[in-house]
């Protein structure tokens, strides 16, 4: 058994290594397969089914080498004896006598003993993995333990692939209903270029500035709670009540970035953009709450997380071009940006989160919070976070 834990360790090793760059789902799979058919020298095929109803919105059906044309393994494999007792059975399992393989024109592939491996996750089938074996062959332990080594890696990938596929769907969900607020945006940008035309030219500069980031927390929950129409309709209500006060503190909304804001202060010295991305953050914070309080009742609250950063940044005009035109924006880049949306995310229960340089500028003002040192996600250090709330927003 040594030896098998020693080659079933290098067969691991050697699948995530050639895994590991790539980004597609459907690359990915056929790599594994290839890896595992590889693995078993007395595999004719190997197959990876997809039986999870929603793998047709994040991947697409692998091809079956056994025949001379294309032909998905799910048509090949789905009513084969070892795939049915496997999936009947919830467990792994081998066929020692299999059918032949009819392909379209009526030609009779043989083959050898079947294995067959299910992929659960919380009750629901999500794949089977099938490996045909070569007539005379057999399958050996060793083989069954790197089968089954294989299917639980490639349960890792199918659920990776589909919580990425699910948030992407609930961004772009979440960016449709938002886009009412996009006529904010260019109507700063085109203020600001009727009066000074020369910025479409003009490189991005190095500017003080504060970043106010605001998130969406619970719009998950309640979208699952709640008719797709009536929660649009809380949510754009929600946001739109937010842009008053942003503007009445100077902000610019620059962004609608998937379920919140980005807004830049930029309009002043350093120790004024900061004062104003509180004052915008603190009407935000109260806004959201008279909000809430007006829900019908049974409705869950909507909570709003933000975080504030400040510090030097390149300023200027950015242009994105499309297939429907050119949007341009005035957007700050850099790592004061980085931070303020990494602040945005690391806050929870409708926190208000600042860097250090923030919490300097309007020392003195506003009760602020030391929340230690943190290590942000995506960043290599921990930073002092500070909030305006108390420990229990």
């Amino acid at each position: 058994m040594e030896g098998y834990y020693r080659e079933r360790f290098e067969a691991q090793r050697r699948l995530h290594a050639r895994i590991a760059s790539s980004m597609e789902v459907n690359d990915i799979l056929e790599t594994m397969r290839d890896e595992l058919k590889t693995l078993i020298p007395e595999a004719m095929e190997s197959c990876i089914l997809l039986l999870d109803p929603d793998a047709v919105k994040y991947t697409r059906p692998l091809q079956c080498a056994l025949y001379d044309r294309p032909v998905n393994c799910i048509a090949c494999k789905r009513n084969r004896a070892a795939v049915r007792k496997a999936i009947s059975r919830k467990k792994g399992v081998v066929v020692s006598a299999s059918d032949p393989v009819v392909r379209q024109d009526g030609t009779r592939i043989p083959v050898g003993p079947e294995a067959a491996i299910p992929v659960w996750e919380d009750g629901k089938i999500l794949a089977v993995v099938s490996v045909v074996a070569s007539p005379g062959t057999r399958f050996h332990k060793k083989d069954f333990l790197l089968i089954r080594d294989f299917s639980e890696t490639l349960k890792n990938v199918i659920v990776s692939a589909r919580k990425h596929w699910e948030t992407t769907q609930e961004k772009i969900r979440i960016s449709r209903m938002l886009a009412h607020l996009s006529p904010f945006v260019p109507e700063s940008v085109r203020e600001m270029v009727r009066k000074n035309p020369e910025k479409l030219d003009e490189e991005k500069q190095k500017r003080d500035v504060s970043v106010l980031f605001l998130d969406l927390e619970g719009y998950t929950r309640l979208s699952l709670e709640r008719p797709e129409a009536e929660v649009n309709e809380i949510v754009e209500k929600m946001f739109s009540s937010f842009v008053d006060p942003i503007h009445r503190s100077h902000g610019d909304i620059n962004e609608t970035a998937g379920d919140g804001l980005m807004i830049i202060f930029k309009d002043h010295d350093a120790a004024a953009n900061a004062v104003n991305s509180v004052k915008a953050a603190l009407d935000i914070y109260n806004q959201n709450k008279e909000m809430n309080e007006s829900l019908a009742p049974g409705l869950p609250p909507m909570v709003v997380n933000m975080g504030i950063n400040s510090g030097q940044a390149l300023v200027g005009m950015t242009r994105f071009k499309g297939s429907l035109g050119t949007r341009m924006t005035y957007t700050a880049s850099g790592p004061v940006t980085n931070i303020a949306a990494r602040l945005a995310a690391h806050a929870t229960g409708g926190d208000i989160l600042m860097g250090e340089g923030t919490a300097r500028l309007i020392h003195g003002l506003w009760p602020v919070h030391d929340r230690g040192s943190v290590l942000l996600k995506g960043m290599d250090i921990p930073l002092r976070v500070f909030s305006l709330l108390r420990s229990d927003p």
